[in-house]
């Protein structure tokens, strides 16, 4: 690696903000908004993911008591519709009342606790129970009670479901069950003005994977929320992804980070990132751009290794030696190059660009553009490169992360139940609806377990395979966790979860 202090309070590479002034279009002021959080440190307890008393403690005074995504107002489109929500060992029902009217109630008959829904419903008349049949309007007032005689105390005014708050944001629903909540849009504040290119309006649920994973919720967000892991978890990015370079902003209750595309990373030497490698194809054969050395697919499951004194190494897809005299591999390219891949995968071709950084990001900025063109029209050509481009990651407190300008990728983290230690990761895929067409119906959620690799979900792409390295580490961190007394994030690189832990740490306070 070659950046390590710096002397500064930033990476050794060239900034952002510099990386926008290079831009061939453009670009709008909000991108150049600095608001970094203070620095650190920030210092947490590591028996926060696992232990019991905090999880009954975010049970009661978060998920209890915040603004939280529940679906998408196309997942409930008819008068009737009710969706189940359920988060740590709670639930809740969100249901269409009327054409533009939702409301959203505990999961719980009244008379001896049993769910109403026990999974999403179209076209409801009531919500009735199934164990003993009574029965509630869609606007929550009872009205059924077999053998109603039987319960003198019981009337509409005494056993009407729990109203829950309901807001709307961008097509999606949120619900606080806290009844002095706050409205959603004070909670929110400007948030929807990063997303005056393509509103959330405007677009569709085209792909939904849920993915259970054994390790915290908060785990699991973290590892998704910064790029400083760049450097050991994706070498694959490194020669395209300015990790070190990213801004970070925080705005209230909701944080923003901004990755260069195109750029390479900091910790390259110029001379790797002078010279790519013209052999390299996406998922079969990759040069590290730290050490030089080549990873190459010979099967599934089977890596070779080349190194830049001629040395091999034959290692398994989790860097696991084999044979050979080069006895060590990076497990995060090995499974990369080794791991599970979708159908068609082995056969697509390298596509490496040349050139200045800047000409790098003209060139990737016009093939995206015109990518967008029958969709968007010709406002594509106002559109900037790093619009285009750069991943532009959001946060919003507690747990979801929607991307920003035409990136569809939305994210979502909750805990699997009443289990500390397992965690129910999401991934949709918002894509705008194509002009003068109607809204495409939202894709069903593709659900995979433990074991089940991304790749099973092909709608995923090339991300699957992102994941897969991504989530190769968390269970190493949940166990890694329990022989640590803290978990210290850095100032800058790491401002997302430290501005996730200030709001949390504020919210259990109350």
């Amino acid at each position: 690696m070659v950046e390590t202090l710096t002397g500064t309070d930033r990476s050794a590479g060239i900034s952002y903000n510099e990386i926008l002034d290079a831009d061939s279009h453009p670009v709008r002021p909000i991108l150049r908004v600095d608001s970094p959080l203070e620095p650190g440190p920030t210092v947490v307890d590591a028996s926060i993911y696992y232990s019991r008393e905090q999880h009954e403690l975010e049970k009661e005074k978060l998920w209890k008591r915040v603004w939280q995504m529940v679906c998408h107002e196309d997942d409930i489109p008819n008068v009737g519709d009710a969706f189940v929500y359920d988060i740590s060992s709670l639930s809740y029902i969100v249901v269409r009342s009327a054409e533009d009217e939702l409301r959203a109630f505990p999961n719980a008959c009244l008379h001896r606790g049993r769910s109403l829904l026990h999974e999403n419903e179209k076209k409801l008349h009531l919500l009735r129970c199934p164990f003993h049949g009574w029965a509630w309007s869609l606007e929550g007032g009872l009205k059924e009670v077999p053998c109603h005689w039987d319960f003198p105390t019981v009337s509409a005014e005494t056993h009407s479901l729990e109203s829950i708050h309901v807001g709307r944001w961008g097509g999606f629903v949120f619900i606080n069950p806290d009844p002095d909540a706050g409205p959603l849009e004070e909670f929110l504040g400007d948030f929807a003005d990063n997303f005056t290119l393509l509103p959330f309006e405007r677009r569709y649920k085209a792909v939904h994977v849920a993915k259970r994973l054994p390790c915290n919720w908060k785990v699991a967000q973290e590892a998704f929320s910064e790029a400083y892991h760049t450097v050991a978890t994706h070498p694959t990015l490194l020669g395209t992804l300015g990790d070190a370079n990213s801004k970070y902003d925080v705005f209230g209750n909701y944080s923003r980070a901004i990755s260069a595309h195109n750029v390479g990373s900091p910790h390259i030497t110029s001379e790797r990132y002078d010279n790519p490698y013209m052999e390299q194809t996406p998922f079969t054969k990759q040069r590290h751009e730290l050490t030089g050395d080549v990873y190459e697919r010979m099967e599934e499951g089977l890596v070779k290794v080349t190194t830049t004194d001629d040395r091999t190494g034959y290692f398994d897809d989790w860097g696991r030696y084999l044979d050979g005299d080069q006895f060590h591999a990076d497990i995060h390219l090995c499974n990369w190059v080794g791991g599970r891949l979708a159908e068609g995968m082995e056969d697509e071709p390298g596509n490496v660009y040349t050139g200045t950084f800047a000409e790098r990001r003209e060139k990737a900025g016009h093939e995206r553009r015109e990518s967008l063109r029958s969709l968007l029209g010709d406002d594509v050509d106002q559109i900037s490169d790093a619009e285009l481009l750069d991943p532009i990651y959001y946060s919003v407190f507690p747990n979801i992360s929607p991307w920003g300008s035409f990136n569809p990728i939305f994210y979502r983290f909750r805990p699997d139940g009443d289990n500390p230690e397992q965690c129910i990761h999401e991934c949709m895929f918002m894509m705008p609806v194509p002009n003068g067409e109607d809204r495409p119906a939202p894709a069903k959620c593709h659900f995979l377990d433990l074991e089940d690799d991304y790749i099973e979900a092909p709608e995923l792409g090339a991300l699957a395979k992102v994941f897969n390295q991504d989530t190769l580490n968390l269970p190493f961190v949940q166990k890694g966790l329990k022989s640590l007394k803290q978990v210290i994030f850095a100032n800058y690189g790491e401002t997302k979860p430290r501005h996730f832990h200030h709001q949390l740490a504020a919210q259990l306070a109350k």
